[in-house]
């Protein structure tokens, strides 16, 4: 799976205020099929690879963790839909804890959507994303522009093509989660 890269910098987003929070809005369009991208969004290895780690329950109301090495944040989230394989929706705000050790914006929350769309063998993705303080949606804009411009991974084992840099991201490093809970076995995907 890859997106149809042009030549040169894309701009895969936009950028709005809704209700005095920040909008992020990012689309791409991706060679594969909607239930694979759908896996790439919604399995905690693939997900790993190219955006965050994640445990925990993993379906409509449970409750699960996010750890982003990239920013080095941790946050806690809720699943508040689940329409496998055509949206997701969660709710996130970074932990306490990680906000005193960064330099970043106060907590707030924040609500991540992806829609998927199939065109012919091809799958349209929309993330938006909701709630963040508007002096700070410039920053916020450029990670998830940074964060679409890094495929998803194809499949488990294949490591995610960076458009139009012709690299991949496997030598990132991913540190490996600390649970929650050592008593929950980690989800395998998400459910609806």
């Amino acid at each position: 799976m890859t997106s149809n890269a042009r030549p040169g910098p894309r701009i895969l987003g936009s950028l709005r205020s809704a209700d005095g929070k920040g909008v992020v809005r990012i689309e791409d369009r991706y060679d594969t099929d909607i239930d694979d991208l759908w896996s790439a969004l919604t399995d905690p290895g693939r997900l790993a690879r190219w955006y965050g780690q994640v445990e925990g329950d993993l379906r409509p109301g449970g409750e699960f963790r996010l750890y982003l090495e990239s920013d080095d944040v941790e946050s806690a989230g809720r699943v508040e839909a689940c329409e496998p394989p055509r949206r997701l929706l969660v709710m996130t705000r970074e932990t306490d804890e990680s906000w005193r050790k960064g330099r970043g914006a106060p907590p707030f929350d924040e609500a991540i959507e992806a829609t998927l769309s199939a065109e012919g063998d091809q799958t349209i993705l929309v993330v938006e994303v909701r709630g963040m303080p508007l002096d700070k949606i410039a920053f916020y804009g450029a990670g998830w522009q940074i964060h679409a411009e890094i495929s998803p991974p194809t499949s488990p084992g294949v490591s995610a093509a960076t458009p139009g840099r012709g690299g991949t991201i496997s030598s990132l490093p991913i540190r490996s989660w600390r649970p929650a809970s050592a008593s929950k076995p980690a989800p395998s995907r998400w459910s609806g």
